[in-house]
């Protein structure tokens, strides 16, 4: 494994690939492998070394920054005056040397040239301790204003804004990057398919991340789960253009982050070996705007239409039907969220839509006067199949109408 180092051009971050101009051979002789190259993705790469920035630009690390650095100025100062208290000793102790040297009569030179020595000793400690002092005096940390301060404390919520607004061009996140970053090493294991990141900052310090690469033949991005999942349940009923705006309605996007269409759900479809519509052999299958034929209850054929087809058949609009199914005066279902409704029309259906109703079956709030209850609980049991109801499309009189006879309810029958 060599490593691999990673520079701006060409985007925001770019891995540089090696190449080797050597033969088969001459790879397997020099790097014990026939590939003398080794590269990775950029795409993940840049998600990666995007997210080690943010986390050292969030406002909880730059806080901590800024505590650090003020605990860093107070040790430096307790440090300094350790050196400082030095530089005293070692000066007293060579006045101290001098003193002895220039008390010693001429006439005893052996005790003289004891005392130089000892005198040169200690002028040589003052000056290593001098030299000391003023080494520790330029590690000063940086101190920072209150100016400064009050920056680093919002920089990490705006530096995200700014970096993903729309306005930023990529040479401006680049030099965002460059500010922050001084070089990035990469080291790839083929074998375990791991890249070693290394993140080296501006000011020496680094960070190490392991990035799991994609496996041999396996694709980076790929359409999640639920969504394929969603797509294998609604290519039975409906057609590609159809499954293409539920799925805009639902805010889905594709693997790369693209809105569907008609063209990228029939590709998703084959790719995957789902069948259209028309393909199904239940038979049961239809479009947005038709519908199909299906076996109810004993033996009779229902219809499972749209909205608006149901309405054209019954003779209302599309928006009494939703009324309607709102009410639970007729059934129907969704295969998911905003998803076309399926109506079964059976004969039943057809029968509860009237021109005229019956004699004596009463509007919704004199049905719930007569009965005593509530005009929902009145709907309820119409849902129900406690109460007999009908829909009257024409004439002055249009609603529902019911059955609310008391006779039918036994001596000790509750109507609620």
């Amino acid at each position: 494994m060599r490593p691999v180092r990673a520079n701006h051009d060409g985007g925001v971050l770019r891995p540089v690939r090696e190449q080797s101009p050597l033969p088969v051979r001459a790879g397997q002789q020099l790097y014990g492998a026939e590939h003398g190259c080794q590269s990775i993705g950029g795409g993940r790469l840049e998600k990666t070394i995007l997210a080690q920035l943010f986390t050292v630009l969030a406002p909880a690390t730059l806080s901590a920054t800024v505590e650090a650095l003020g605990q860093a100025e107070t040790a430096y100062r307790d440090r300094l005056a350790v050196f400082e208290t030095g530089v005293e000793r070692a000066r007293y102790e060579a006045e101290r040397a001098r003193r002895q040297y220039d008390q010693v009569e001429p006439e005893n030179r052996l005790v003289a040239r004891t005392l130089e020595a000892a005198l040169e000793a200690k002028l040589a400690a003052v000056r290593a301790a001098e030299n000391d002092l003023a080494t520790q005096r330029a590690r000063r940390p940086i101190t920072l204003t209150e100016q400064e301060t009050a920056w680093l404390t919002r920089v990490g919520a705006d530096v995200r804004a700014v970096f993903e607004a729309p306005t930023t061009t990529t040479i401006e996140r680049k030099q965002l990057i460059r500010a922050v970053i001084r070089e990035i090493v990469l080291t790839v294991d083929g074998e375990q398919r791991i890249a070693h990141l290394r993140i080296i900052w501006q000011g020496g310090a680094d960070t190490s991340v392991d990035m799991t690469m994609t496996k041999v033949g396996g694709q980076p991005r790929v359409t999640d789960e639920d969504t394929l999942a969603l797509v294998r349940r609604l290519a039975v009923h409906y057609d590609d253009t159809t499954i293409a705006l539920i799925l805009s309605k639902q805010h889905r996007r594709t693997a790369t982050g693209l809105t569907w269409t008609k063209t990228r759900v029939k590709s998703l479809r084959i790719s995957h070996g789902i069948p259209a519509p028309d393909a199904v052999p239940d038979g049961t299958a239809g479009g947005d705007t038709a519908g199909g034929a299906a076996v109810g209850g004993g033996g009779q054929n229902v219809d499972v239409v749209n909205a608006e087809e149901a309405g054209r058949r019954l003779g209302v609009s599309k928006y009494t039907i939703y009324r309607w199914l709102r009410e639970g005066f007729i059934t129907g279902e969704q295969l998911t969220p905003v998803a076309p409704w399926r109506i079964r029309l059976t004969p039943e259906v057809f029968d509860k839509v009237r021109s005229e109703a019956p004699d004596g079956w009463l509007p919704l709030a004199q049905a719930a006067a007569a009965l005593g209850v509530s005009r929902q609980t009145v709907l309820h049991k119409v849902q129900r199949g406690q109460l007999e109801a009908v829909q009257v499309i024409s004439g002055k009189r249009k609603g529902l109408r019911i059955n609310a006879n008391v006779d039918q309810l036994g001596l000790f029958d509750n109507p609620r």
